[in-house]
């Protein structure tokens, strides 16, 4: 009875031990991905790359780029606008597209 009795406290903390390091991974994790956001800094149009320019306008020449913004790895993120609708999409830095927003 008295293995019994200490079987299950110790099943129970061990219950206990592995919520709580789960929970703290978990909150590790999602703290990581806050702080590894990328800072972009405004620019103006004219200051985004020829060499990023001209393949953006090959995947997306019907497209206007309202407002620029650059990363300090050289990845954009631009403001893209065609008939009244606003994209914004993030680029590298020779123009490869990353992802839609």
């Amino acid at each position: 009875m008295q293995l019994m009795k200490t079987l299950c406290i110790a099943l129970a903390a061990m219950a206990t031990f592995a919520a709580t390091a789960a929970t703290n991974t978990a909150s590790n994790t999602i703290e990581r991905n806050i702080s590894q956001e990328k800072q972009y800094t405004k620019i103006d149009v004219s200051k985004v790359s020829k060499e990023a320019l001209d393949k953006i306008k090959k995947g997306y020449g019907n497209y206007t780029i309202k407002e620029a913004w650059v990363a300090a790895d050289g990845e954009y993120k631009l403001i893209l606008t065609k008939d009244g609708t606003d994209l914004t999409a993030t680029f590298t830095s020779g123009g490869d597209l990353i992802k839609i927003l």
